[in-house]
């Protein structure tokens, strides 16, 4: 979907600025939310996709104000409500309690096995890499990638459509995040590192040499025509 969150090759928004030796969390209530999110996809109840949509429908001013575990945690408000794990009415009568009694007790509740799942070493090509139809190109093929602006969670950035790329790796199948992200299962496909050059994502403006490469999965893309001939 085309919103806020997408804002590759936008203008306006200031220089990045590098926090020097920043830590991991900045707050205690960071960690909390982190390990939250972690616990509902080792569960089963939330898996990456529906948490990117989440956070992808959060209101424009709302997004850009959010710091990035704020962000998280609207998400995984948002979903699990959606999902009807809590209701939207336990999520206010908390949130109100704890505003009115910020010392108020928390619930404790001892899970053995939850957290070995926690703790069991995993890594993305483990979670998300799957057996699938085999690939349709190859490292060097010239692709252009879609043009289209889909309603719902796509991988494919808005900065990206129609423009044309290479092939720079095949990296086998993985879950199709589009699908994922709306319950419709996991209908996994070949994914590809794809690399672009500056002038053709920036134009003028590129810097000298600029390549930008980005992992898309194969119904993004489509083969490139031949270029015309040159007088």
């Amino acid at each position: 979907m085309n919103g806020a969150h997408d804002m590759g090759g936008m203008h306006g928004f200031g220089p990045v600025v590098r926090e020097e030796n920043e830590p991991v969390f900045h707050e205690d209530w960071e960690k909390t939310v982190f390990m939250l999110s972690r616990a509902a996809r080792v569960q089963g109840i939330i898996n990456i996709d529906e948490s990117r949509h989440g956070i992808e429908r959060m209101p424009p001013a709302e997004y850009l104000a959010a710091s990035y575990y704020e962000r998280w945690l609207s998400s995984l408000e948002r979903v699990l409500v959606e999902k009807g794990v809590i209701t939207q009415g336990e999520l206010h009568e908390r949130t109100a309690l704890l505003f009115e009694q910020p010392d108020a007790p928390l619930l404790h509740r001892e899970d053995p096995e939850l957290i070995a799942l926690l703790k069991a070493p995993s890594s993305a090509r483990d979670l998300y890499q799957r057996e699938g139809p085999a690939a349709h190109f190859a490292a060097g093929d010239t692709v252009v990638a879609q043009n289209e602006h889909p309603t719902g969670h796509t991988r494919l950035p808005r900065y990206v459509r129609g423009k044309r790329g290479t092939i720079h790796a095949v990296r086998g199948c993985y879950v199709f995040p589009d699908t994922h992200a709306h319950g419709l299962g996991e209908q996994p496909q070949p994914m590809y590192t794809v690399a672009f050059e500056g002038s053709e994502l920036w134009g003028p403006s590129s810097e000298p040499g600029e390549r930008v490469y980005i992992d898309l999965w194969e119904s993004y893309l489509t083969p490139a025509l031949a270029p015309p001939p040159t007088a």
